[in-house]
């Protein structure tokens, strides 16, 4: 779990930007900012890994506050003067965002943090913290029998029946899961591959659940599973 920070002093910017991360299970917002200065105290009291930060603000611009951070915590300038992108890259920020910000590019920019920062993001990690709604599931990945897209949701079934409805994409998900726990089966399918007993035909068998297998996926399935 990335734990970030918002700088602006848009407030339409500042709750758009909440809006997406809210979509994302592995990244964590624990506070928004109108002024850089305010951020500071939050900057010293926890180890913050990210900040989304404006460059154009009227006490301190966000490439001078930038000179401020720490070199551990990683920057996501946003801006709506694509001038300032070559001075934001000098300062090494991970990523630049001209606004207006779609959900595409946010998801871009942030999924640089994952690929840079932890090239051994898999190792020893047991369990998964799963938002749906208000309420946070931290859930042992082992539970896990299969992950259902629907529309904008997923849905996580569990070996005792439970079934947990988050607000992300099956893609971005797919970005965080072992791939030596989990596959990718279908559009709409991810499985545990721990728990998939059988394949008949283009079905799947997790004991008595049948999941579809899409053509694009049969030779990786049978290859890796069989």
């Amino acid at each position: 779990m990335y734990k970030c920070i918002i700088i602006d002093d848009e407030e339409l910017a500042r709750g758009l930007l909440t809006s997406y991360i809210s979509k994302l299970d592995y990244i964590e917002l624990v506070a928004d900012y109108e002024n850089p200065i305010d951020a500071i105290q939050t900057l010293k009291a926890n180890t913050i890994d990210l900040i989304f930060l404006d460059i154009q603000m009227p006490n301190l611009k966000g490439t001078d506050f930038a000179k401020m951070i720490p070199a551990t915590t990683k920057i996501i300038f946003t801006t709506a003067y694509s001038e300032y992108a070559l001075q934001g890259y000098e300062l090494n920020a991970l990523d630049y965002l001209l606004k207006p910000i779609t959900f595409e590019r946010f998801l871009q920019a942030v999924n640089k943090l994952e690929t840079t920062e932890i090239p051994n993001k898999y190792t020893n990690n047991t369990t998964i913290t799963i938002k749906s709604g208000y309420d946070l599931h931290k859930i042992q990945l082992q539970h896990i029998t299969h992950i259902e897209s629907d529309s904008e949701y997923v849905n996580f079934y569990l070996e005792d029946g439970k079934k947990i409805m988050s607000h992300q994409t099956l893609k971005s998900l797919e970005k965080t899961l072992d791939p030596n726990l989990f596959m990718r089966v279908h559009r709409s399918f991810i499985v545990n591959k721990s728990k998939v007993t059988s394949l008949k035909g283009r079905d799947l068998l997790l004991s008595s659940i049948n999941i579809p297998v899409s053509d694009s996926y049969y030779d990786k399935v049978k290859k890796e599973l069989f």
